[in-house]
């Protein structure tokens, strides 16, 4: 061979090896942030206490913190220099506390998660404080219900009427009583730069059997089968890059950005034992904060974080994709929980906002819901009968008359209950009281608000007579150190019973001095009892309501009250419905 010849040879080839060399290196992965918060609450107001407003950081010094201005803050800020964000949330975004959102259907909570542009969210059980169809069809799509702009459809801070949520609402878990495909689409596909990454969204199981989350036409399915199901599912559509949004939570040590030895909660069993193909959890509903990172059942780690409420903290998780495996480089996946701090620019939108509802609620709070011919208090008299007990004991049975499959013979609540809330919470007096819009005699919607209820929905189920007789009977409970504990409950006004003080406990009960609609207690006989969630799962110290059966669904108890306010001028009940024998 020639010496040219050589040369084009060794030219050529260096050439050739030249250009190969790229194309044997490994292509860039591509880096993509996950932005979370959990069990926000509609609190969209910055807080001044302690366990709503502040959070310890890892030298124990308190930081002040949340409040929608801060939080949209800090997710801009958060944001900058990531190509790839989403941003999610854990659930129990609605069912806020704090009047300004609960007065408003929790409209303004939607609002804002629109406005920091959450994509989706997985269902918290106070997502279905109310129903499926409220969460799906008004949350969800935006439909009024009601009177627009005292049950619903308010308008917004940008002066716009209410039009539901812009991201998805997702449950992988929750399902119609006896099936078992979800009532909401299950997961959610993102793409990243042509990845796509797979978000499986749970709902805790205790939900469909909490008190205010109580839905007996709803099931829950187990979580650990159910991300497996769906992360199997996933896998088959060629998505390899999973994280799993779940709606339950536990506790991991004082350190929100730490992992404490000490863990409580079901979280860090479904960490343990969740599909090894999901990368990532997300958690919430425990009100907690950690960033830890647990193996998964083929051994390699995996970040477990929640972001303790309130907006208080937001989870950051840093996931690097493999563009040839489409996968999650595990080795390279960073999180980290950041504090809500106040001391940056609030956003000014987010100001607005605020200020927006909480004028609005002022204005709510003052609309007339009623009239009363006289005081409505919970003073009790020696029987334990109070004007306003026994008041809510008929807007229970009242409830249940128009609820379909409700009807009940009976109702009862719950006045001075031996642990848990009391659900009357307030006094309603004829007199006027300081706000401008009152007026003797005149309820307004605020006064109704606080005067009884937390948002618990009146239930209907059906009870032996012997289940009476013994929930009448646990009126009287002996306490650990011996002493007898009074905690009457109130009966609608169709009901009248005696009851012997000076028997023993347990034994002041007879079937015979107890009437329902004019005639003496069958104990063999099933009755049909309405009552809110909370008394008949035992939450307040009544057990004898064990293993009732068809329960049926009614109003929350404030629209219940409402409802009954609205049949006319209310006079306070007499205090006839419980007599003690000599």
């Amino acid at each position: 061979m020639s010496s040219f010849r050589k040369w084009i040879v060794v030219a050529l080839g260096v050439t050739l090896a030249s250009s190969a060399s790229p194309a044997l290196a490994a292509p860039k992965p591509v880096d993509v942030q996950l932005l979370s918060l959990t069990d926000f609450h509609g609190y969209i107001t910055p807080q001044s206490n302690a366990a709503d407003g502040t959070i310890k950081d890892p030298q124990g010094n308190t930081l002040v913190v949340g409040g929608a201005p801060y939080l949209a803050a800090h997710l801009d800020r958060l944001r900058q220099g990531h190509e790839n964000t989403v941003t999610f949330s854990s659930g129990d975004n609605f069912s806020g506390w704090p009047t300004e959102v609960s007065y408003h259907a929790d409209e303004p909570t939607i609002e804002f998660l629109n406005k920091i542009k959450v994509e989706f969210t997985t269902v918290g059980n106070h997502e279905l404080d109310r129903s499926l169809e409220f969460l799906r069809d008004h949350m969800g799509k935006g439909e009024c219900f009601g009177e627009a702009g005292l049950d619903s459809c308010f308008t917004d801070s940008d002066g716009q009427p209410f039009h539901g949520a812009d991201f998805d609402i997702s449950t992988a878990n929750i399902t119609m009583k006896g099936d078992t495909r979800p009532v909401l689409p299950p997961y959610v596909i993102k793409r990243f730069q042509g990845i796509p990454v797979g978000f499986i969204n749970l709902t805790t199981p205790t939900t469909v059997d909490g008190s205010t989350s109580y839905q007996p036409s709803l099931d829950n399915l187990p979580l650990v089968e159910t991300a497996n199901k769906y992360a199997e599912i996933l896998r088959r559509r060629g998505v390899k890059a999973i994280v799993a949004n779940v709606h339950e939570g536990g506790k991991a040590g004082e350190d929100y950005s730490g992992c404490g030895d000490q863990k409580a909660g079901p979280i860090w069993d479904f960490a343990k034992n969740a599909s090894p193909d999901i990368d990532a959890i997300v958690t919430g509903h425990w009100h907690w904060f950690f960033n830890c990172s647990i193996p998964d059942p083929a051994g390699n780690p995996r970040p477990v974080v929640e972001a303790a409420n309130h907006g208080r903290l937001i989870s950051e998780i840093n996931l690097r994709l493999d563009r040839r495996t489409r996968d999650v480089i595990r080795t390279a996946t960073t999180a980290a929980n950041h504090p809500v701090t106040r001391d940056i620019a609030p956003d000014p939108a987010m100001v607005k906002l605020v200020d927006h509802w909480n004028a609005l609620q002022k204005e709510t709070y003052a609309k007339p819901y009623g009239t009363i011919t006289g005081d409505l208090t919970r003073t009790r008299d020696a029987t334990g009968q109070s004007t306003l007990g026994n008041t809510v004991a008929d807007v229970e049975y009242f409830d249940s008359q128009q609820t379909e499959g409700g009807k009940a013979d009976l109702a009862m609540v719950a006045v001075a209950p031996t642990k848990g809330s009391n659900s009357l919470r307030g006094d309603l007096r004829f007199a006027k009281g300081a706000n401008a819009a009152d007026a003797d005699g005149k309820v307004l919607m605020g006064e109704s608000w606080a005067a009884w209820g937390y948002a618990n929905p009146v239930v209907t189920v059906s009870v032996k007579g012997s289940q009476l007789e013994q929930a009448l009977e646990q009126q009287w409970q002996t306490q650990a150190d011996g002493t007898v504990k009074f905690a009457p409950l109130a009966v609608s006004k169709n009901v009248r019973f005696s009851y012997s003080p000076n028997r023993p406990v347990g034994d002041r009960i007879n079937p015979a001095d107890v009437v329902v609609n004019g005639r003496p207690l069958d104990t063999g006989r099933t009755y049909r009892l309405a009552a809110l969630a909370y008394t008949l799962l035992g939450a307040d110290g009544y057990t004898a309501f064990a293993g009732y059966t068809d329960a049926v669904r009614g109003s929350r108890d404030y629209e219940a009250m409402r409802a009954y306010l609205r049949q006319g001028p209310l006079t306070p009940p007499a205090l006839d419905r419980a007599v003690a024998l000599p």
